[in-house]
């Protein structure tokens, strides 16, 4: 399944801090056929780095989607049943308008002019995507990490537009270890001479800065057990240390290689204010009654975690399935097992399809006997 990039251009969005974009413009894919009632639509939102292409390949790169092990024909989210819908986030660097984006008032990126922004202010921009496509209601919001803040800001924002909701993989706040992984790769990015205050899309990205931010978040997305299987302590295309600050083990290479992979289409501006907006992430609005955010909430939520996610902890996910429990909400929850750490939910995918797969299929049931 070949895909090409769409994109939607609104004339503006207000911000939940204040500001007002204008214009502001989103990148998205769709897979699958929307059905006559629109009833069969599923909205994907992605995780920090990620972007709209979430499935088949690429007609631009040639590359397969982020979660094309779980999108297309008989897997989870099933293109022969489902419409899917994936944009890019708001703040991004994909196609959705973000630091990069021309400012229309000076003619030149907005760097660190843009606006700070919030999963809130995401959801917004993606509802009224969705609304451009004449979709009243979506069948199911479901994303992992980043992505289930997401869905977790829809069902709580506009239940009345979400009959399910999959989060995996989340939580409903960061705790003060995830905030301060991320103050890190902000500092190393800010730390980079080439960074200039943001200023320095007409010379040379924060490329240092940007790839060790990267290999920071990256040992958060694996888990002990991954990387001792992956790597050990295997030595890189030698026999014995150097006795030098090259490379010596097999995970270092790893890390700069994905360091500089990542420089290559990521924003290193970008990067700021997404790590920003999930830090400012409170499904509470700084209450912590998490209870009072689902009391009236009427849609079904199926909550997955991971056993080895030490980034995002099964706990984090059970304290929102108590809660929902607390107040009646409907509400199913598997803990998986996996050695993957937090990426399990990109890569151990058998019986998360399984999960998911049977959870859409009586939600789309119940939908269709309304």
């Amino acid at each position: 399944m070949v895909v090409e990039p769409c994109c939607a251009r609104f004339e503006s969005i207000s911000l939940e801090g204040g500001a007002t974009l204008s214009p502001v413009e989103v990148a998205y894919e769709t897979y699958g056929q929307l059905n006559s009632s629109k009833s069969n639509a599923i909205l994907i939102t992605h995780a920090f780095t990620g972007d709209a292409h979430a499935a088949g390949i690429s007609h631009e790169s040639g590359k397969p989607g982020w979660w094309d092990n779980m999108i297309g024909p008989g897997k989870a989210f099933d293109t022969d049943r489902y419409f899917i819908i994936c944009s890019n986030v708001l703040g991004g660097c994909q196609g959705t308008t973000g630091p990069a984006s021309v400012n229309p008032a000076t003619g030149r990126p907005y760097a660190m002019s843009f606006p700070v922004i919030t999963i809130r202010d995401m959801v917004r921009l993606q509802k009224m995507l969705v609304e451009s496509l004449g979709i009243r209601r979506l069948l199911c919001v479901a994303g992992g990490s980043m992505g289930g803040m997401q869905a977790l800001e829809w069902a709580t924002s506009f239940p009345e537009m979400v009959r399910c909701c999959i989060p995996i993989a989340t939580t409903w706040r960061h705790s003060a270890q995830q905030i301060a992984f991320n103050e890190v790769g902000r500092q190393a990015i800010m730390a980079d001479p080439d960074w200039c205050g943001g200023e320095y899309y007409e010379t040379k990205p924060p490329a240092r800065g940007l790839a060790v931010a990267r290999m920071v978040g990256h040992i958060t997305y694996m888990s002990d057990e991954s990387m001792r299987e992956k790597f050990g302590r295997r030595l890189r295309e030698k026999d014995k240390l150097g006795f030098d600050f090259g490379v010596d083990f097999e995970v270092e290479s790893y890390l700069r290689y994905r360091g500089s992979q990542f420089v290559t289409r990521f924003d290193a501006n970008s990067y700021l204010y997404i790590t920003k907006a999930e830090d400012y992430f409170d499904l509470t609005n700084g209450t912590g009654r998490l209870a009072d955010a689902f009391r009236t909430v009427d849609t079904r939520f199926l909550v997955i975690s991971f056993t080895s996610d030490w980034l995002y902890p099964s706990y984090q996910s059970q304290e929102i399935v108590r809660v929902l429990r607390r107040v009646n909400g409907d509400v199913a929850y598997c803990d998986l097992q996996s050695n993957y750490g937090h990426d399990a939910f990109l890569v151990d995918v058998a019986e998360q399809t399984e999960i998911v797969r049977g959870f859409l299929d009586s939600t789309a049931r119940m939908a269709e006997a309304a």
